[in-house]
């Protein structure tokens, strides 16, 4: 393994030089320089770094932030992702943080360094973090990255701190690895709610825009734009609250998945251990999904959505003030599926919503749960969901 050795300016703000480091190589240490324009960031960060306003950044390869260290970020700064795929992306692992504090006015933004941006081009932001997993009764809470196995989450610190993130925007995120692994924009791998999720901002991203992998952190203000797959995702006993979500699939967009869903949750990992204890039971306050995409497949059939709402595999979830909306020629395949969702006397599902009626949308387009019996409230109407006056900072259009 090599030592590369970082530098810090005059007022001990740390900063990677301008090198390229491989994702063995080791970072640590602090050296007076006089400061650069452009910094590399990639490999194993061990020692507190901050990226400073008024420089550039170029994510080169994996940044993973090591157990003991912390990834503090300044309001306004950029950090350009190199377009390479699967190999370039943020991760913090178990006992590291980041500390992406933006502001209304000055957000932090991760996106594409390509001439011309597209989904994909890099793979995201990932946090792990030691609260509970969905798991075997007598199992270990632990689980493996899907992006890297060799670095697990999870745990029994429902209170775990991973840091925050707030008024950040993350963009053209969401690299492939196979059929049955991908980043998503933002993953929260068994994230503890000591950790501050707020005014994020995940815009046309390649997979899901967000995922919980377990944990219990909260998220406030998350606006998606033009996700590939499932806009909010949830799995492997996700238990926290969610405040004022909006996610859009624009008029226009086109790109097309197997199942894409406004949301998505699983009480188990993707349904593979249906006798796990503490599965998904999760809240969502104020929440809006709008297709506003005319999408046909190859067979020049109509698909859309998938589903507005889908919740399945053993999850519960109680979802309030929530607003479904279709443009012209656009589809939800189902509204609201609860089939097989958690319906037992502690865990039922419960949802209200409005739905719009506008442009063929069938508000009687409901799939109830096999048992317990899921309660739900949809009404037709035009009014409801999520708060955009909050999302004024991301200059994104409603």
């Amino acid at each position: 393994m090599k030592k590369i050795i970082l530098s810090t300016i005059a007022f001990s703000s740390l900063f990677f030089a301008s090198c390229s480091l491989d994702n063995d190589d080791e970072i640590s240490g602090v050296n007076p320089i006089e400061p650069v324009t452009t910094q590399n960031l990639a490999g194993n960060l061990t020692t507190d770094l901050k990226l400073q306003s008024g420089f550039d950044y170029t994510l080169t390869g994996a940044l993973l932030v090591k157990d003991g260290a912390t990834l503090t970020i300044d309001p306004g700064v950029r950090v350009k992702a190199l377009a390479g795929g699967t190999d370039v992306y943020l991760l913090v692992e178990k006992g590291g943080k980041i500390i992406a504090n933006g502001t209304e006015s000055n957000p932090i933004v991760f996106t594409s360094n390509a001439t011309n941006p597209q989904s994909g081009d890099w793979g995201g932001i990932i946090l792990n973090g030691k609260a509970p997993l969905s798991r075997q009764n007598g199992a270990e809470s632990n689980s493996a990255s899907e992006v890297n196995t060799a670095v697990m989450y999870g745990g029994a610190i429902a209170n775990d701190n991973s840091g925050v993130l707030n008024y950040v925007k993350i963009e053209y995120t969401g690299a492939r690895i196979d059929n049955n692994a991908e980043h998503n924009g933002l993953t929260l791998n068994g994230v503890g709610s000591g950790t501050t999720i707020s005014n994020i901002a995940i815009l046309n991203g390649d997979d899901d825009a967000i995922e919980f992998f377990g944990g219990t952190v909260d998220a406030t203000n998350i606006l998606v734009v033009n996700a590939k797959d499932d806009m909010f995702d949830f799995t492997q006993g996700y238990v926290g609250t969610c405040t004022n979500l909006y996610g859009v699939r624009e008029n226009g967009f086109t790109a097309v998945t197997d199942d894409p869903r406004g949301i998505e949750a699983d009480g188990n990992l993707d349904g593979i251990t249906p006798s796990d204890i503490n599965q998904s039971n999760f809240i969502i306050n104020g929440l809006t999904i709008i297709n506003n995409a005319e999408m046909v497949n190859s067979n020049g059939e109509a698909i859309g959505l998938s589903d507005a709402i889908k919740i399945r595999r053993g999850a519960a979830a109680n979802i309030t003030n929530a607003y479904l909306a279709l443009g012209t020629g656009a589809i939800f395949s189902d509204v609201i599926d609860l089939k097989d969702s958690k319906g037992d006397a502690n865990d039922t599902t419960s949802i209200t919503a409005n739905v719009n009626p506008a442009n063929g949308l069938d508000s009687s387009d409901i799939k109830n749960t096999t048992s317990g019996g899921a309660t739900i409230n949809v009404t037709e109407a035009t009014t409801g969901g999520a708060d955009i006056s909050v999302f004024a900072w991301t200059g994104y259009n409603f």
